[in-house]
């Protein structure tokens, strides 16, 4: 490899890993926000998904210059290509927490009223997969990608017990189906969130070792 494409390939990685920072921060303040039923919150969020727009385009024309000027190949290639769908990934990330957050200002002038789930561990383990990913694609790790991909059924399960659990209450509790049917969102939006982070850690898969992991039986 050249120097000048080492050189590019180093600054590609840590524009995409400040869009990772970026999209992981505004998920938790998403998140906080609907719990927190904080409207000023919301807002933030929402005007911080305009930076995270604004670096993705900037990320895209990065790996296309790369192609363009470099021509790599093998696992540079690879690079290129994944870096180019994770970052479209934490774009979509970003556009979910603003989901999110939306759901947080329209239940803030609901009655208030407890949250019948642990909505906050189900946030941080989603997170936590984030994070995961993030950290496989910082060391090329193949083997915590894994660990990120088998996490991926908690928070399915997760989202399955909220929605029974809604779906109870708003047959008993019909006067809150407003407040419930926003919960019922923001769970969706966490298990996506879930699945864009088994994405990434796929994409790091491929990376590494060449394999494509995506819609196989096992990984």
């Amino acid at each position: 490899m050249s120097v000048h494409l080492q050189r590019e390939i180093d600054d590609l990685k840590k524009h995409l890993l400040s869009i990772c920072a970026l999209a992981e921060e505004q998920v938790q303040l998403a998140v906080r926000a609907f719990i927190d039923r904080n409207a000023e919150l919301a807002r933030q969020v929402e005007e911080g998904d305009e930076e995270i727009d604004l670096r993705e385009v900037e990320v895209e024309e990065d790996c296309l210059k790369v192609l363009a000027l470099y021509q790599p190949v093998a696992i540079d290639l690879r690079l290129i290509v994944s870096a180019l769908k994770i970052n479209n990934d934490l774009e979509r990330i970003g556009d979910l927490a603003v989901n999110i957050a939306r759901k947080g200002s329209a239940i803030a002038a609901l009655p208030p009223m407890e949250i019948p789930f642990d909505l906050q561990a189900m946030s941080e383990k989603t997170q936590a997969m984030l994070r995961g990913s993030l950290d496989a694609l910082v060391n090329m790790d193949a083997e915590g990608a894994n660990a990120v991909c088998a996490r991926d059924d908690e928070i399915d399960c997760m989202k399955h017990d909220l929605r029974l659990k809604a779906q109870e209450l708003i047959r008993t509790n019909p006067s809150n189906v407003e407040f419930f049917l926003n919960l019922l969102a923001v769970s969706r939006n966490l298990e996506r969130i879930a699945d864009l982070a088994t994405n990434i850690a796929e994409d790091v898969i491929y990376m590494a070792e060449g394999r494509i992991v995506r819609h196989s039986a096992g990984r």
